[in-house]
């Protein structure tokens, strides 16, 4: 039986890799986290997997495997919600670095949050962008050096990793009452709602897909389906009035490196503010900043940040 602390966490795992440029190294403009996703699933199947490995779908060792359960999850029985393909357990964070040029011996890093807990493989993740580092990253392949990972403490302060990392436990019970919300979305945000997408976050929309999505990530990989009342929640949320939206809509496009193929990975970014009843909803848009939401989260898309408007800081941050 859960207790209530378990009942109200959502847990985490947030890494940051930090590295030495030995060469000049340009980012894109707009998402960078693209360009780190794309040779992560690469180099990672070649550090965690055998040679004659058939596949994750086929391998016998999926259950257990790295590479299996990060880049390409999937049921072992019939998943939850009729899930066979599951959402991928981690998210990169990397919007710091866009459009940025890294001089020779500079110091970078990019996050990664992981939601796999009980799966954590952080010595191989080390391997894997020791590796990448080596080879290049981006078309020019520019090299660098490895040198650390740490944990991302909740105020955004790194903690070197010793060999264990504890997970980070975000709570999800209700705050004090809280009125107004400023909603700040940092990359690219797509939220769908029904069969199309919104081109602007009403708050029920925002608040009904970071629902959703800390529910399905509790229930594959931590403690389990929220235990909430899901159309209450969705309808208490649409009672909060959006009081303003400026946004702006960002075209970015990616080419896949396996079949050629062009997707899209744009939407908008901007702030909205909201007015009502919060205390309910404002640890949510909290956990979304560490989760992402919306379409492609794992391409960096959908991060979020909150405060209280005219705050000089984001409460997320704090």
């Amino acid at each position: 039986m859960r207790t209530d602390s378990e009942r109200w966490q959502f847990e985490l795992l947030p890494l940051r890799f930090t590295f030495v440029a030995r060469e000049q190294m340009r980012f894109p403009a707009r998402n960078s986290a693209n360009l780190l996703r794309g040779a992560f699933g690469t180099i990672f199947r070649k550090v965690t997997c055998s040679a004659g490995c058939p596949g994750a779908r086929q391998c016998q060792s999926r259950a257990t495997c790295p590479y299996a359960r990060m880049f390409e999850p999937s049921a072992l029985t019939n998943g939850p919600s009729g899930l066979a393909d599951w959402p991928r357990p981690f998210v990169f964070r990397a919007s710091h670095l866009d459009g940025k040029t890294v001089t020779p011996d500079s110091t970078f890093y990019f996050d990664m949050n992981l939601f796999d807990i009980r799966g954590a493989a952080v010595e191989s993740l080390r391997s894997t962008f020791a590796q990448l580092a080596k080879e290049g990253l981006g078309p020019q392949r520019a090299r660098a050096e490895f040198t650390n990972v740490s944990r991302v403490e909740e105020g955004g302060q790194a903690c070197q990793w010793n060999g264990e990392l504890a997970p980070l436990a975000v709570t999800l019970q209700r705050e004090e009452r809280l009125e107004r919300i400023l909603v700040r979305f940092v990359t690219p945000t797509e939220l769908k709602s029904g069969q199309g997408i919104v081109r602007e976050p009403s708050f029920g929309v925002l608040a009904a897909r970071i629902r959703d999505r800390v529910s399905t990530l509790r229930e594959l990989y931590g403690n389990g389906p929220l235990e909430i009342d899901f159309r209450g929640f969705r309808e208490r949320a649409e009672r909060i009035a959006m009081t303003r939206c400026e946004l702006t809509q960002v075209d970015v496009s990616r080419r896949s490196s396996r079949t050629g193929q062009v997707h899209s990975i744009g939407g908008f970014i901007g702030e909205a503010e909201y007015e009502g009843e919060l205390g309910e909803f404002v640890p949510y848009l909290r956990a979304a900043k560490w989760t992402g939401v919306g379409r492609q989260t794992v391409w960096g898309k959908g991060e979020i940040h909150c405060s209280e408007p005219n705050s000089e800081h984001y409460s997320a941050d704090k």
